[in-house]
């Protein structure tokens, strides 16, 4: 089993991307050979903009992807030091620091992403990085 941290741009992907996208996130996301881990950074970044929309069937499936993870990191003191030394070396944005602290603490096998392969995150070392960036323009 592979310990997997997803960014939040996956999990909004398998929800509401385009098909070609979402069949990939989809698809990861329920890879019966991964293992899900999250944090409370991917709690706050999928949750509360659906729910104040009143997009309830997005809110029924991102509490099911997170109610199925094994491990949900929490944001304290320790985590924000760790983000805010690879934000540092990286030149990470926030968010994505944060993200890539809670995987690093969590000792996943890999962090998936869809950031382009050129974006700091993907250049992080720490950890396995994994863009599903598209190659190619996805068709319309």
């Amino acid at each position: 089993m592979k310990r997997t941290y997803f960014d939040t741009n996956i999990l909004i992907s398998a929800f509401q991307g385009k098909e070609q996208i979402a069949d990939i996130a989809l698809s990861m996301l329920l890879d019966p050979d991964r293992e899900l881990v999250i944090s409370d950074i991917l709690r706050l970044e999928v949750l509360p903009k659906p729910t104040y929309h009143k997009r309830q069937d997005e809110v029924e499936f991102m509490k099911w992807i997170l109610a199925n993870a094994m491990l949900c990191v929490t944001c304290k003191p320790a985590l924000v030091e760790k983000a805010i030394d690879f934000a540092s070396y990286y030149n990470l944005h926030p968010l994505d620091a944060l993200h890539i602290a809670a995987a690093y603490e969590a000792e996943v096998d890999e962090f998936v992403t869809l950031e382009k392969p050129t974006k700091p995150i993907c250049q992080v070392q720490e950890i396995k990085v994994i863009s599903i960036y598209p190659q190619t323009p996805l068709n319309e």
